[in-house]
């Protein structure tokens, strides 16, 4: 039995934050009933065209999704969704501020009619205070959650390439609607949900935000290397390539200084004997270590760095982790069905003893349409 198995969620969902939440939920089992637009559906489908004439992110967001399309401004389509409520577990949505409200199912109409029902919301800034009905987007969220004022060059601010506000709202919603799940099998009862994505995003910068709250001081772009710890970071090999490594006590920069470097007696140097004193003098540190790699290619420096018990890695594409041999090793790939063929996924990153996770199929625009109203009908008697 899949953890979730038998529980329904309903979510009028776009783009990433909830679709990303929804399909954790069916990885473990839940059935997910994917609203979309009549016309063109969730516009993630349309980012791009790269898997195989599909949208990459539609993809890696929507597996094992029934999609039913319901025009939610007219009578019918309210209707409808009226009644999937009725056989709900759960209720999610991340609409623009206050289109759930101005279509009739705000937080006072789902609690007087689904005493049960777990309704969660996924909004930039939540559902009060003076920025409540901005709009937000992820690389806005990641400005004023302050991630641009550390990431990158002194010279330049630079966003995560990956959309994170998004990533850590939808995680945020998956771990409170599990939370409500277990909550109502003790009290029977619903509960109302409100996740922000600016309130998601701050909390993962947490140790940034404390620094600089409590210190005065704001911490420094670094680009790729660490804002309080040297070395620790990216250094140039001899083969034109970058081994990235990290230092993180005495006894391993006295290891680095001997099987690395070749130079034990530079661990006791007074301009690098702690880390305060290596970051403060990281230029010259730098010259020094990249010296001492230029006559070594990347693997050889990587091999000492093994040998040494110093964390290290090498800068992978995107390419190189889609073939990562790690990956491969632990057996983490499966392919799923969608409209155009079959494509290779990663399962979820929790490993759970006596458990495959469920990855079905990427459904076509309203693929269930049929199927979700014939149901419907029959719960109401009209077969």
């Amino acid at each position: 039995m899949l953890p979730l198995e038998g529980i329904t969620v309903v979510s009028v969902e776009q783009a990433i934050a909830a679709p990303f939440a929804s399909r954790h939920l069916a990885d473990l089992g839940a059935r997910v009933i994917k609203v979309e637009r009549p016309e063109g559906g969730d516009f993630a489908r349309n980012y791009d065209k790269t898997v195989k004439g599909l949208s990459s992110h539609f993809v890696w967001c929507n597996r094992s999704k029934e999609s039913l399309t319901l025009d939610l401004k007219s009578a019918e389509g309210k209707d409808v969704l009226v009644r999937l409520l009725k056989k709900a577990d759960v209720f999610l949505h991340n609409l623009a501020p206050g289109a759930m409200e101005r279509l009739g199912f705000g937080d006072d109409f789902l609690k007087n009619n689904y005493p049960r029902l777990i309704a969660c919301s996924i909004s930039g800034y939540g559902k009060s205070g003076s920025y409540k009905n901005k709009k937000a987007y992820d690389l806005l969220i990641q400005c004023e959650a302050g991630l641009l004022s550390i990431t990158g060059t002194d010279e330049v601010p630079s966003k995560a390439g990956i959309p994170v506000a998004d990533i850590s709202a939808g995680l945020y919603a998956f771990s409170g609607i599990l939370s409500a799940l277990i909550e109502r099998n003790q009290t029977g009862k619903g509960k109302i949900l409100d996740v922000s994505m600016l309130e998601s995003l701050a909390e993962w910068m947490g140790y940034p935000m404390y620094y600089a709250g409590y210190s005065g001081e704001e911490p420094k772009r670094t680009g790729a290397n660490h804002a309080t710890i040297y070395p620790y970071g990216h250094f140039l090999c001899g083969d034109g390539k970058e081994v990235f490594f990290a230092i993180q006590n005495e006894r391993e920069w006295g290891v680095f200084c001997a099987k690395l470097l070749q130079t034990p007696k530079l661990a006791e140097d007074s301009r690098f004997e702690n880390n305060p004193s290596r970051f403060e003098n990281q230029a010259q540190l730098k010259t020094i270590i990249e010296e001492a790699f230029s006559t070594l290619t990347s693997d050889e420096v990587i091999g000492r760095l093994e040998e040494s018990k110093i964390a290290n890695a090498r800068m992978n594409t995107m390419k190189e982790l889609f073939h990562h041999p790690q990956l491969a090793e632990r057996n983490r790939w499966r392919n799923i069905d969608t409209p155009v063929g079959s494509v290779k996924m990663l399962i979820p990153p929790v490993t759970m003893e006596g458990f495959e996770p469920s990855m079905k199929a990427i459904p076509e625009l309203g693929e269930h349409n049929e199927k979700i109203l014939h149901e419907l009908d029959d719960l109401n008697g009209n077969k």
